[in-house]
């Protein structure tokens, strides 16, 4: 256990007051229905949300694309006469859809450890159904799109191999010079399968190397612990590494969908951690930022319970306030960032608190050459580094033209 002192913080008015945030009422369900701390404050919480105008043919797209429909589900089931009917017979068939996919997709991850386990491919489940299981207690509460498998680098090329047997294939087709230039930089293969398109991503890291994240992986799999899916013991990130990985991925998408903000709130909530080693190995990677934003967000939106400590060290950081109040303001949009923009590049630089990770990231992001450069020309290998030339110019060319929106 760590020696940074903790105080439960109870889920306030204030927490989630509109007049704070200036969110839509149907958002602020979204919130108190997602919220960690269930107590009679989180009722109280919630029956004064749904004594406010509340447009329910907005509430429903609005928690399918924040990714926590479940959780809504759960919670206003709970509220009878209080919810229109069909608005709650709409929300347990989707509960119930959910629930039967999420089973479907536990017994193929299965399968697929059984699979590379027999070639002596050490994997370990990130996010998914050992997410579900693991920080929501229960495989219906979590919405799942794919599975997501973390292999050393040295594996990926036979856990490719391996994946045949299954009926796997990469959905992207690369040449020997390219594919060795992804796992030098990217992060992941995507796969299609007999059970879909698109559903399992093999990843040898956290994020595309130009995000200079340096995250140690072959750290993940010494520290590995163990959970349990679908009644079988499977290797698992250990509670603190699967904090910073998933504060990290929800960084990348600057926090967009509430569910990666929940899913964040939920290990705090739900796990063990040692604090003191969160903070150093997130001071160590240069990720201290990105921490502190998803720990501020987790509590003020959804009542996690933050060590008082580390609470008081990020409150007083003007960069991270104004950081958190970009977000939460972009946060009910429902709509994505566009990655290839000037301004996600500008917020991605800002996540950073070292200048040495800021450079790093800029300079990978113009000389790391990529799918899309792949694409516009094919160059024999003797020529593959002029590809560094054809990314600056074409990552120039987007910012000049997201500039000129702007």
């Amino acid at each position: 256990m760590s020696s940074l002192a903790s105080s439960p913080k109870a889920l306030s008015d204030r927490q989630l007051d509109s007049a704070n945030f200036g969110f839509s009422p149907e958002f602020e369900l979204l919130l108190v229905c997602s919220a960690v701390a269930k107590n009679p404050e989180s009722s109280h919480a919630l029956r004064s949300r749904l004594d406010t105008v509340v447009d329910w043919q907005q509430v429903l797209p609005l928690a399918e694309h924040h990714g926590v429909t479940p959780l809504v589900y759960q919670a206003l089931r709970e509220t009878p006469g209080r919810v229109p009917s069909a608005v709650l017979d709409d929300l347990a068939r989707r509960y119930e859809h959910n629930t039967r996919r999420n089973l479907l997709f536990t017994g193929e991850l299965i399968r697929i450890l059984d699979c590379l386990d027999a070639h002596g491919i050490a994997a370990i489940p990130y996010k998914g159904p050992a997410l579900a299981e693991t920080v929501y207690g229960d495989l219906g509460l979590r919405e799942l799109s794919d599975l997501d498998l973390l292999v050393r680098s040295v594996d990926v090329l036979r856990a490719k191999d391996a994946l045949k047997e299954l009926g796997y294939a990469p959905n992207s087709q690369f040449t020997a010079a390219e594919e060795r230039a992804c796992l030098e930089s990217g992060y992941e293969f995507v796969f299609d399968g007999p059970a879909g398109r698109n559903l399992l991503e093999i990843q040898w890291a956290i994020l595309p190397r130009f995000y200079a994240v340096d995250l140690n992986l072959d750290g993940f799999f010494e520290r590995a612990a163990t959970a349990d899916v679908g009644g079988r013991t499977v290797k698992a990130l250990s509670s603190e590494d699967l904090l910073l990985a998933l504060c990290v991925h929800a960084a990348k998408h600057a926090w967009i969908r509430l569910c990666w903000v929940r899913d964040i709130a939920g290990i705090i909530q739900s796990q063990s951690l040692n604090w003191d080693l969160v903070l150093q190995r997130a001071r160590d990677s240069g990720i201290e930022r990105m921490l502190g934003i998803s720990l501020l967000l987790a509590s003020r939106l959804l009542g996690a319970s933050v060590p008082d400590s580390l609470s008081a060290k990020w409150h007083d950081d003007t960069e991270i306030a104004r950081l958190c109040k970009q977000i939460t303001q972009h946060m009910p949009n429902s709509e994505e960032y566009n990655t290839e923009t000037l301004h996600y590049f500008r917020l991605m630089l800002r996540l950073r608190e070292r200048i040495s990770d800021q450079a790093r990231f800029a300079f990978r992001l113009a000389f790391t050459p990529s799918v899309g450069e792949w694409s516009v020309v094919r160059l024999p290998v003797p020529l593959f580094p002029l590809y560094r030339v054809i990314r600056l110019f074409r990552v120039a060319g987007r910012f000049l033209r997201s500039g000129a929106q702007h």
